[in-house]
């Protein structure tokens, strides 16, 4: 389905945007399908707790374990199959218009009832944890059982710091009302907002889009009106953070978890270490990378310090235009094709059969994603498209991701998942191809420069200030322990690790003190944001291996992203000769962002 008109010429300088078609899920929120699915899936969450309820080690110890248990293994994947299909439907119907009380109320009624019929299936894990190890891996020494192998080892990291069963069942269920709830209290405030720039009231992606103005102007009056609309509600959002950062504490201290992060790195499958060695590498480099960056475009503005609101603005003197939805698509899955056919088909698909929904509405979700719903269906991709170089990028990045979770797909629902120490790595991936392709099909000398700018500028975003907001991260919840967090505590926090990240060429003034407020990943997703840094450097170092031998690489990409889950990082590195833990590793990529601002210096000297 195309989206015809938004507003006016703007609108009609992009040409039609896509809207997704969510019918490949369900025909609609009142279907019979979406309806006899949900039934189906409560009814067979708890014939499966019968079924299997207290007898896996029995089971296990049993004649036939491995055809037993991995009887039971695939009837559970299947029902998280189900469960995975209902929900991923809704929170898409949901993203489509938070401000709709509509379908706020059908995702709402939906996580409630799905919440109550998954917590059925909380004992298979937690049962399957207690087996002992070696009767465990005798099962899993054959097939059917050994095809699960790495879904059950990657479950037995998790044994140290499991609870209970009625402990569980009591965190799960009560997740409804608790962690849930904040987070879709955020998402409704968030749609909701409204921020009036010069007379005219516009939703939060509009608002920020004026950042990237080429008129200063422009930019200090969104800057002013996003301050002003977050002051405005600034004891939501500090009530908010509070309370997810207290019931993070309380899950942590009763599973056992000693640092605030270490419940992301158990998930994200990475060693504390590692994270501490990239994030003490990455702000060591500060100076080198964003202060060095942002003193050379002040430079080029002809200032001594940039406004907070120009550190993303075009370049001065350059035509700045807006790019047709359907250059994009030609731009993203040229640069694909060039790569490989067989990943530029897999993008098409995405245009093709209704897959995007691209427009800006107001009520929409903020920002971009890929919905990996599940294996037997395909992602889904929301961006809120708008022209902009940037946007052309987010469309490179996203599909990067549709991409990866179409050939991690086949390994069905509990092997598909991609830690997020690798879940960045297609979409950057996709971005660096997109701008390769881009910058040697440029020749004139100022668009390149602009072009390259724009990169280095995207890099510092993904690299510098996601391990920025790493660490903002790590002092609230740390601070958190010894009590409430005033928002004055939260905009000082918030201020010293943007100041230490950007630099003295950047002046943070009256306002930007609040900007922390709107980082939807704080509240979803608590320490998710160093993986975009992990990504990026990974990449980085990815694409030096393409460009010195690409003789192999495709299909040694291609098995990297169709590992899905079934691999530790480290293992999937290796081919390229690639090893995270080492130290140096991420110097590599960290070097690539020098060369390039070495370059614009370069260039300003000749």
């Amino acid at each position: 389905m195309l989206h015809p008109s938004s507003s006016g010429a703007a609108q009609a300088e992009l040409g039609a945007l896509p809207e997704w078609n969510l019918s490949h899920l369900y025909p609609g929120m009142e279907s019979e399908a979406f309806r006899s699915d949900l039934a189906k899936a409560e009814a067979a969450c708890k014939a499966f707790a019968e079924s299997y309820r207290g007898k896996l080690d029995a089971m296990a110890q049993g004649e036939g374990a491995s055809e037993t248990l991995g009887a039971a293994v695939k009837r559970y994947e299947a029902l998280e199959d189900l469960l995975g299909r209902l929900m991923s439907y809704a929170g898409l119907i949901y993203s489509g218009d938070t401000t709709d009380p509509v379908r706020a109320k059908f995702y709402g009624d939906t996580q409630e009832r799905l919440t109550a019929a998954s917590t059925e299936l909380l004992f298979f894990g937690l049962e399957l944890n207690r087996i002992d190890d070696a009767v465990l891996d005798r099962a899993m020494s054959t097939q059917p059982l050994a095809h699960y192998r790495p879904w059950i080892e990657d479950l037995r990291k998790d044994k140290p710091y499991q609870l209970d069963d009625r402990i569980e069942q009591l965190f799960h269920e009560k997740s409804v009302t608790g962690r849930s709830a904040w987070n879709r209290l955020f998402d409704e405030t968030i749609a909701s907002l409204r921020f009036t720039v010069r007379g005219e009231e516009l939703p939060i992606e509009p608002t920020l889009n004026k950042l990237l103005d080429p008129d200063e102007s422009v930019r200090k009056d969104a800057s002013d009106a996003l301050a002003k609309t977050f002051q405005a509600n600034l004891r939501t959002f500090t009530l908010i953070t509070n309370t997810l950062a207290k019931d993070k504490e309380i899950s942590d201290r009763w599973r056992g978890f000693e640092d605030v992060a270490d419940s992301r790195h158990l998930a994200n499958r990475v060693e504390r270490d590692v994270v501490e060695a990239m994030v003490s590498a990455v702000r060591a480099a500060y100076p080198r990378l964003s202060h060095r960056y942002y003193a050379l475009k002040a430079k080029w503005f002809g200032k001594d310090k940039l406004d907070h609101w120009d550190r993303n603005a075009p370049l001065p003197k350059v035509e700045q235009r807006t790019i047709p939805w359907n250059e994009a698509k030609d731009t993203v899955l040229s640069a694909y094709s060039a790569f490989s056919p067989r990943m530029a088909d897999i993008a098409r698909r995405f245009f093709d059969e209704g897959w995007i929904d691209a427009p800006t509405r107001p009520g929409k979700a903020p920002g971009a994603f890929a919905h990996p719903t599940v294996p037997s269906a395909h992602p889904y991709v929301l961006l809120n498209y708008q022209g902009k170089p940037r946007d052309v990028m987010t469309l490179a990045h996203e599909l990067g991701h549709g991409v990866h979770q179409v050939m991690a797909g086949p390994n069905g629902a509990l092997m598909a998942p991609t830690p997020l120490t690798l879940a960045e790595t297609a979409s950057v991936f996709g971005e660096m191809l997109t701008f390769r392709r881009l910058l040697d099909q440029t020749t004139d000398p100022v668009q390149r420069k602009a072009m390259l700018a724009s990169k280095v500028e995207d890099m510092l975003n993904t690299v510098v200030r996601q391990i920025a907001f790493y660490s903002f991260e790590r002092k609230v919840h740390v601070e958190r322990r010894n009590g409430e967090l005033t928002s004055d505590k939260l905009c000082e926090l918030w201020m010293s690790v943007q100041d230490e990240s950007l630099g003295p060429a950047i002046r943070l003034g009256a306002g930007y003190e609040t900007f922390w407020t709107y980082i939807p990943h704080f509240i979803h997703s608590p320490f998710y944001v160093y993986a975009y840094a992990f990504g990026d450097c990974l990449v980085n170092s990815l694409y030096g291996v393409y460009e010195r031998s690409n003789e192999g690489f495709v299909d040694r990409y291609f098995a990297l992203l169709s590992a899905g889950g079934t691999k530790h990082y480290s293992e999937l590195l290796a081919p390229f000769g690639l090893n995270a833990g080492d130290p140096s590793f991420w110097q590599i990529g960290l070097s690539m962002i020098e060369r390039m601002i070495g370059e614009l210096e370069a260039m300003e000297a000749a």
